[in-house]
């Protein structure tokens, strides 16, 4: 069996190391590594063991990130799981078990790093490939409700690897999605396919296709649905970066309205299902995004209710580059202070490194200085 060795893994293996104030001669006294073998792990000259990795993992208390970016190719699991599977019928049971762990893997989501959910939800598609294509006797409810499954694993992992900035992956699972979802006739996982290629696009620069995208998803969207009012949100992302305003104004209305009379759903983590919350935080990004001046209140509310929650790192982050970018105008070195924290914490996502960015340009437009921000980028941001 291969192992393959996630390339990102010297520069997170750097990243942490850093993080815990530790030289690489520090680290080679706790780890009990020689210096100049830590040193080629960092360089990617040499590649690690799982054995390193977990010993790694342990004295910087990574929470078994470096491991989790070893993986092997499965080739020996997905023939053992076929041999399984070819043996008997497919039973309800594993089925519904496939739907159980869809929902706990897009609840995962918001709070488990993107390396880490990765290689799991790949390890679910796996099996899910192995059950469509292993000829075992189902029936056609069965063979529908398989489908649906691996759409939504096949969304979830493009959503990941978009985060991870591997776009061609992203896009290869994006399709695979909008197959099984066609084939299954579920018009809200198609709706997601598109809403997720519209995020993809606002992250590369390119609102316009964001836009058409959205409102695609908009178009096809199941009345009532969580994905209608995320596609509704992403329309106002989209013209707030083309500077309409006007028009966005009227789209965060709309789903103000939209809103209002939804409760709490009962897994509001859920990356699929919408929730009140969410709402409040699309709008804060879409009014900062728009340049408006209403972006810092509404920024800092969003940030302070999720800052006495505590349990969504991923979404403080977020809010606090928000909070960053719409107090540049009014007080840049808060701005500083809030996208510092954010960086600090390692919640940022890779595909949302752009907005960083966007806050340093407009420190050195305004003549201040970028110094703390740009070595914080140097030891926290991802390598392209």
């Amino acid at each position: 069996m291969s192992r393959v060795v996630d390339p990102r893994w010297p520069s997170t293996l750097r990243t942490f190391r850093r993080q815990a104030g530790l030289s690489l001669r520090d680290l080679a006294t706790r780890a009990h590594y020689a210096k100049s073998y830590l040193h080629d792990l960092e360089t990617g000259r040499k590649s690690p063991t799982p054995e390193v990795a977990g010993q790694l993992d342990d004295v910087l208390a990574t929470g078994g990130v470096l491991t989790s970016m070893l993986t092997d190719d499965g080739e020996n699991d997905a023939a053992e799981l076929a041999r399984r599977v070819t043996a008997s019928d497919v039973s309800t049971t594993t089925i519904t078990g496939l739907e159980v762990a869809v929902d706990q893997l897009a609840v995962a989501y918001p709070v488990t790093t993107p390396h880490v959910l990765l290689p799991l939800v790949c390890r679910h598609l796996t099996y899910v490939t192995t059950l469509v294509g292993s000829g075992s006797r189902m029936t056609l409810d069965q063979h529908r409700r398989i489908l649906v499954a691996g759409g939504w694993m096949s969304l979830l992992t493009a959503t990941v690897l978009i985060d991870l900035r591997r776009r061609v992956a992203a896009a290869a699972h994006l399709r695979t999605a909008d197959e099984m979802a066609a084939q299954a006739e579920h018009g809200e996982i198609r709706a997601w396919c598109l809403e997720t290629r519209a995020w993809d696009a606002l992250v590369t620069g390119d609102p316009t296709a964001a836009l058409q995208l959205a409102q695609g998803a908009q178009t096809i969207a199941p009345a009532g649905s969580s994905i209608l009012l995320q596609a509704t949100a992403q329309t106002g992302r989209a013209l707030a970066l083309l500077g309409d305003r006007r028009a966005t104004s009227r789209r965060l209305a709309q789903l103000e309205r939209m809103v209002s009379p939804l409760g709490q759903p009962d897994q509001p983590e859920h990356h699929y299902r919408y929730d009140p919350q969410k709402a409040r935080a699309y709008i804060a990004t879409t009014l900062t995004w728009a340049g408006d001046p209403a972006a810092t209140v509404e920024a800092s509310d969003v940030l302070a209710g999720l800052l006495a929650e505590g349990s969504r790192p991923r979404r403080i982050a977020s809010a606090r580059l928000d909070l960053g970018q719409a107090l540049l105008p009014v007080d840049p070195y808060e701005a500083t202070t809030q996208v510092a924290a954010a960086i600090k914490s390692g919640r940022v996502a890779d595909s949302n490194w752009w907005r960083v960015d966007r806050v340093r340009q407009g420190l050195a437009q305004a003549g201040i200085s970028t110094a703390e921000l740009d070595e914080l980028c140097e030891a926290h941001q991802p390598s392209s």
